[in-house]
């Protein structure tokens, strides 16, 4: 069976975010930088409701791109920690690989900046090494729409799966009937889920 036909949980898949930092937002242009801090928020808050563990790296954060935008540290763990690291691929930091393997994931959903290199660069890394990644590119951004193209042509011609966030959520949350459904929806601005359900089941009394 293609290891990509098994569905994502929350027992088998792991989140990494890669350099959403200040600097680096102020160059992404193929998505608006509102949407993109949406996004990227909305993966972390959905992916903790789930029990997805999340391993957040950041590079040069102390010179040449800042810090991590505020909006994503606001909603991770204060005791969360940061791998700044100097490799271009994330995936060749030894930190950020054995953060990776002590979740246990086999499946590595990555978003990052820019798309076809902080992201791409360790899908397609994680990829050679076994994991079966995806990356969740309205949660990335980039510098131009022929970046993100590119980006996006080169991680499917190596065989990385891409997807929007809420779906990659979506399919782990996997039942509506979980406890954690609602605050899953909320962390993905789905509220009138939520919402219509309690509608719903008003009219069924």
């Amino acid at each position: 069976m293609n290891a990509f036909l098994e569905r994502l949980t929350s027992e088998n898949a792991a989140v990494l975010l890669v350099d959403h930092q200040v600097g680096l937002f102020t160059g992404v242009r193929d998505i608006t930088v509102n949407e993109l801090k949406h996004n990227v928020v909305g993966l972390a808050k959905a992916a903790q409701a789930l029990g997805v563990p999340v391993i957040h790296t950041t590079t040069a954060a102390t010179s040449m791109w800042g810090p991590s935008i505020p909006e994503l540290l606001a909603v991770l763990p204060e005791s969360q920690e940061i791998h700044d690291r100097s490799t271009v691929n994330a995936w060749h930091d030894e930190r950020v690989r054995a953060a990776v393997r002590a979740t246990g994931a086999t499946k590595l959903i990555i978003a990052g900046i820019s798309l076809e290199v902080c992201a791409a660069f360790p899908a397609m890394a994680a990829l050679a090494d076994g994991y079966q990644t995806y990356v969740a590119v309205d949660a990335s951004g980039t510098f131009s729409a022929t970046k993100r193209e590119a980006g996006i042509a080169r991680m499917q011609q190596a065989g990385v799966i891409v997807s929007d966030y809420a779906t990659l959520m979506v399919e782990i949350l996997g039942d509506n009937a979980r406890e954690v459904a609602g605050e899953v929806y909320g962390a993905l601005d789905m509220d009138f889920g939520t919402l219509l359900g309690q509608v719903v089941a008003s009219y069924q009394k």
